[in-house]
């Protein structure tokens, strides 16, 4: 971990672990500014991880997020009186360091304001430099997204044409098996089986533009990034996933990673759900789900049944009330699924209460506030305390994306749901998390739909024929008890579609194999198959092929 001085008592460093923590003190640091929001990136360490892991070295830590390419002069107000208040010296980081040091040019400009300096062009100036951006570059195809869907497209097209001209834009440093993070929250998986750097993992002929996309201006066909530079494209497609939105439940930010309060939606706390779940003896523990969409809707799920798996087969399950409180009105929106699933409910005694969202959270007290749905249409406060709280945030689309001429009334990027073409721009393409399609958001989904946006993009490019076909598949493997799983399937308006036959796995049944497929063949498959582009099972349904 490399730091840079930019003034005497303040410096910036690209994105921290909380391992850094004890070397940071060491070196002298008596603070720490953190100035990227949570969830940029698969497998960022959360701002209260850091915390933590300050406290517990000794080090001042505040959080001060900005959104890439959003720098005002009001921040470098705003920032010039929290680093006035800080114990020097100070560090403050971000992805690169680049926002960390162009708010210092802003809290700067702020102090010598009498000089007529006009802050936000010391804010541009400061990202141009320190990003170093020249002169626009273009390619043939642009993907926003170095997540699953993002690489799997990438290497589908070169699969189908190796000489394209293709570059993903992706700030991360890692790429993360996200469906395995329910398995690590259980002490089936290591962490470390799930993440891998984004080097290793990216195509061969494809060229990584590290930085964050800060708009989308379809009618120059160019994409500005967090260093000013811009991107352009003879094709576009969009899949940089959702935002888990951590600051939509008042309080959680300050106490997730510690006070019972967990989530397997981000990695690095899966495994402080497992030391909860494995120290929890008594009480209540509550397990929330949010409105759709959200990421794999049978993971807060999934969590809860292994939870209560664990704590049947050591005893502990007589003295633990459970309870599952979704804002939903359904456990499941396939009902086919919804009976094996109340057999657990009625093994494990989980209390369902539908329609209660979390919307605050008091770790100090370990008390959690939802929004209870009344029958009437009308809504109520409910507190309840808790031992152990797993919790999965509001998720919504990238502000980049929502802001942009391409979203729908709700902010994702507005597709044709069979082709994923958009519906107003014929050389954009999407798929994954941010399409605004009715499919359930999982990794599954994008293994089918990466196939079929390589097809339809090089089919607008007059190099090749017919149209790919999208039919909203997706799957949503619900690990009901460690061993066995229910292996839901299905399609748009949610049609069964079962991809073995039923006397080797009844998807409306917990399996054995299903189990063994799950923890044994979908890791290798996603890593070995789905992101280098061979596509076992997925190969697309055409249309106007002869």
């Amino acid at each position: 971990m490399e730091t840079r001085n930019i003034a005497p008592g303040v410096a910036v460093a690209s994105q921290l672990d909380p391992a850094d923590l004890p070397a940071l003190k060491a070196a002298g640091f008596a603070s720490i500014v953190c100035n990227r929001p949570d969830g940029e990136s698969p497998g960022q360490p959360p701002f209260a991880a850091i915390e933590i892991a300050a406290r517990d070295a000794g080090l001042t830590a505040r959080y001060f997020p900005v959104v890439s390419g959003s720098l005002n002069a009001e921040q470098g107000v705003a920032f010039s009186a929290l680093l006035a208040e800080l114990p020097k010296p100070v560090l403050a980081y971000c992805r690169t360091g680049s926002r960390s040091q162009a708010l210092w040019k802003l809290a700067q400009s702020h102090q010598a304001n009498g000089a007529g300096a006009n802050p936000a062009s010391v804010a541009k100036a400061g990202l141009h430099a320190t990003a170093g951006a020249g002169g626009a570059k273009e390619y043939t195809v642009v993907i926003i997204g170095g997540g699953a869907a993002g690489i799997a497209t990438a290497s589908s097209l070169l699969a189908r044409e190796p000489s394209l001209d293709i570059a993903i834009i992706d700030p991360a440093d890692e790429h993360c098996y996200q469906p395995g993070w329910t398995l690590v929250g259980a002490g089936v998986f290591d962490l470390s089986r799930t993440i891998r750097s984004m080097e290793s993992v990216m195509p061969g002929r494809v060229a990584w533009i590290k930085a964050a996309v800060t708009r989308i201006e379809p009618e120059r066909r160019g994409v500005t990034l967090d260093s000013g530079a811009m991107v352009h494209y003879h094709r576009l497609v969009v899949c940089p996933g959702l935002k888990l939105d951590w600051d939509g439940i008042e309080g959680l930010r300050d106490t997730l990673g510690r006070d019972g309060v967990t989530s397997n939606y981000q990695g690095r706390l899966a495994n402080y759900t497992w030391e909860l779940v494995r120290n929890l003896r008594g009480g209540r523990a509550l397990f929330t789900q949010p409105a759709m969409p959200i990421k794999c809707a049978g993971a807060p799920q999934k969590a809860m049944y292994l939870s209560a798996d664990h704590w049947l087969r050591t005893g502990a399950l007589d003295r633990i009330s459970i309870e599952f409180c979704t804002a939903g009105a359904v456990l499941f929106g396939v009902p086919e699924y919804v009976p094996p699933l109340m057999e657990y409910v009625k093994r494990y005694r989980i209390k369902l209460n539908f329609g209660q969202n979390l919307v605050a959270v008091d770790g100090a007290r370990r008390v959690a506030t939802f929004r209870q749905l009344e029958p009437d249409g009308g809504t109520r406060i409910v507190d309840k305390e808790f031992d152990m709280l797993h919790v999965v945030p509001p998720q919504v689309p990238p502000d980049f994306i929502r802001n942009s001429p391409l979203a729908d009334a709700a902010g994702w990027v507005e597709v044709d749901p069979a082709t994923l073409k958009h519906k107003r721009y014929d050389d954009i393409f999407s798929l994954g998390d941010a399409a605004g399609t009715s499919n359930a958001k999982t990794a599954a989904a994008a293994r089918k739909q990466a196939p079929i946006v390589a097809h339809n993009l090089l089919a607008s490019m007059r190099k090749t024929q017919g149209t790919a076909v999208y039919d909203g598949y997706g799957s949503c493997p619900l690990t009901v008890e460690r061993g066995k799983i229910v292996l839901a399937e299905f399609t748009y308006g949610g049609k069964l579609a079962p991809s073995f036959p039923s006397w080797l796995i009844d998807s409306t049944k917990p399996s054995r194999l299903a189990w063994l497929l799950k923890t044994q063949v979908l890791p290798p498959l996603y890593w070995n198959g789905m992101l280098k582009g061979r596509e076992l099972m997925a190969h697309p349904e055409m249309q106007g092929v002869r």
